[in-house]
C-alpha cells in the first residue's frame, strides 16, 4: 500500500527531507490555511532551545488559534509550527467532508468500527439506537475500509444531529512531507499518548535516563542549554508493555519557582535518541509558550500559580520526585529502520505482540494546499493523559 520512501533527514527527528526544504514546499501554502504569522519566540525564555509559533486567528470554534512549533534547530522549530497548522487546518470539518461523512446507527452500518473499542466515557452510548457520524478510514493491516466514528477524526468536532461520544482531540493527528510520513509520526504520537496514560494513572516509579556518556550531538546541545541557565531538566523511560520508546522530560525552574514553568514534554519513536530530543524539545516549547502567555488553554496555569510552586512539586512527586532506578540512554534498543514504509512495518509488528492488530488511519489530505494530513487510529490504546474521562482496561 505504501511506497519505500527513505528517510534522508535524521536530525532532530526522521524525515524524507530536510526542514528547510519542508519550510520551502509549504510556507506558500500558509495563507490557504489561513496563517497569518510565523513567528519566532525563542527569545523569550533564556533556555534558548528554537520555538516558533504560528497563528491562525479563523480557526474553528473550539479549536485553538496559536500552534507552537519546536525542534533542536530553527530550521526544524519553524517547519515544526507551520506544520502543525496544517494539521490543525486539515482536521476542522470542511463544506467538502459533508459529501463522506454519513449518519448511522452503529449495528446498521456495513463496517463500521465499535465505538466502543475507542474507549467512551459515561456516554449514554446504545448500538442499536444511538445514532452517529460515520466518515472512511482504512487499516493498515489488510488495507480493508471500514467506518469510523467521526468524532474520532475531526477536531473540534461539531455535533450535527447524532450522539456526541467524547471530547474530540488531536490524538494521532499528523502531517508529513509523504503520507507515509505522516502515518508514521501519527502512530507514534498514540502510542505515546497511551504509555503516557498508564503512567498518570498508577505513578509508579520509572526509571531516569543518564545522558551524560550520549555522542549525539542535539542531545548534549539541548542539555547543555538547560543546565547553563540555571534550569533542572531530567529524562525519564515510560516506555509500557510495547516496545517503542516513549521518553518523558520534565523541568524545574529553582531560579524563578515558577509553578507554571513545571513543565513536561513527551516524545515517542522507535529510535530513542529521537524520542529524547523531541521530549526535551517540547520542554522548552512549553516554557516558552507559557512565557508568551499564548497558550488558550491558560485554566491549568492560574491553578498552579495558586497552589504555589512547592506545593506543584509534591502534588506531582511522581514526576519531579526521585527515581528508585537510572538507565544509560545507550541501553533503550533502536529498532528504527531507513524508510518508512519499514518503521511503519516495524511499529505494527512490535503493537501485533501486545495484541493490538488494527491501526486504522483517516486521509485528511486538503486538495487546495495537498499537504500529507491524516488521523490515525489504534482501538484499545489509552488516552487517560488527554482525556481523563476515558479510562480502558489497560489501567485496570
Amino acid at each position: 500500500m505504501f511506497q519505500e520512501v527513505p528517510i534522508k533527514y535524521f536530525g532532530c527527528t526522521h524525515r524524507s527531507i530536510a526542514p528547510e526544504a519542508t519550510i520551502k514546499n509549504v510556507e506558500g501554502k500558509l495563507k490557504a490555511a489561513g496563517v497569518t504569522r510565523v513567528a519566532e519566540i525563542t527569545h523569550l525564555d533564556r533556555v534558548g532551545v528554537p520555538v516558533y509559533s504560528a497563528i491562525r486567528p479563523m480557526a474553528a470554534d473550539g479549536a485553538v488559534s496559536i500552534y507552537a512549533g519546536k525542534g533542536a534547530t530553527k530550521t526544524q522549530a519553524k517547519a515544526s509550527a507551520m506544520m502543525e497548522s496544517f494539521e490543525r487546518y486539515s482536521a476542522e470539518i470542511h463544506d467538502s467532508d459533508r459529501e463522506k461523512i454519513i449518519s448511522g446507527v452503529f449495528e446498521e452500518v456495513d463496517n463500521a468500527l465499535d465505538p466502543r473499542s475507542l474507549i467512551l466515557p459515561n456516554t449514554q452510548f446504545n448500538p442499536e439506537e444511538s445514532r452517529l457520524e460515520w466518515i472512511k478510514a482504512r487499516d493498515l493491516k489488510d488495507e480493508r475500509e471500514y467506518m469510523v466514528p467521526a468524532n474520532a477524526v475531526y477536531h473540534p468536532y461539531n455535533l450535527q444531529d447524532s450522539l456526541k461520544l467524547f471530547k474530540s482531540n488531536t490524538n494521532g493527528l499528523a502531517s508529513g512531507n509523504r503520507i507515509e510520513e505522516a502515518v508514521f509520526h501519527g502512530m507514534m504520537e498514540v502510542v505515546e499518548r497511551d504509555a503516557w496514560s498508564i503512567f498518570e494513572a498508577h505513578r509508579s516509579s520509572k526509571p531516569e535516563i543518564d545522558c551524560e556518556n550520549t555522542e549525539n550531538p542535539l542531545i548534549k546541545d539541548l542539555l547543555m542549554k538547560f543546565r547553563d541557565a540555571g534550569i533542572n531538566v531530567k529524562l525519564m523511560d515510560l516506555t509500557a508493555d510495547i516496545k517503542i520508546s516513549t521518553i518523558a522530560a520534565v523541568s524545574d525552574d529553582p531560579v524563578l519557582k515558577d509553578p507554571a514553568l513545571l513543565t513536561l514534554g513527551v516524545g515517542t519513536h522507535l529510535d530513542p535518541e529521537i524520542a529524547a530530543i523531541r521530549a526535551l524539545t517540547e520542554v522548552a516549547q512549553s516554557r516558552a509558550t507559557q512565557i508568551h502567555g499564548t497558550r488558550e488553554d491558560t485554566v491549568r496555569a492560574v491553578f498552579m500559580r495558586k497552589a504555589g510552586y512547592e506545593r506543584m512539586k509534591r502534588i506531582n512527586k511522581h514526576w519531579f520526585g526521585d527515581s528508585e532506578e537510572t538507565i544509560n540512554l545507550s541501553e533503550i534498543k533502536n529498532r528504527s529502520g531507513s524508510s518508512f514504509r519499514e518503521d511503519i512495518s516495524m511499529a505494527m509488528k512490535i503493537l501485533r505482540k501486545c495484541g493490538f492488530n488494527d491501526v486504522l488511519y483517516s486521509d485528511l489530505t486538503r486538495s487546495n494546499i495537498e499537504i500529507p494530513v491524516v488521523r490515525v487510529i489504534i482501538p484499545g490504546l489509552e488516552v487517560y493523559s488527554v482525556d481523563m474521562d476515558r479510562a480502558g482496561k489497560r489501567l485496570a
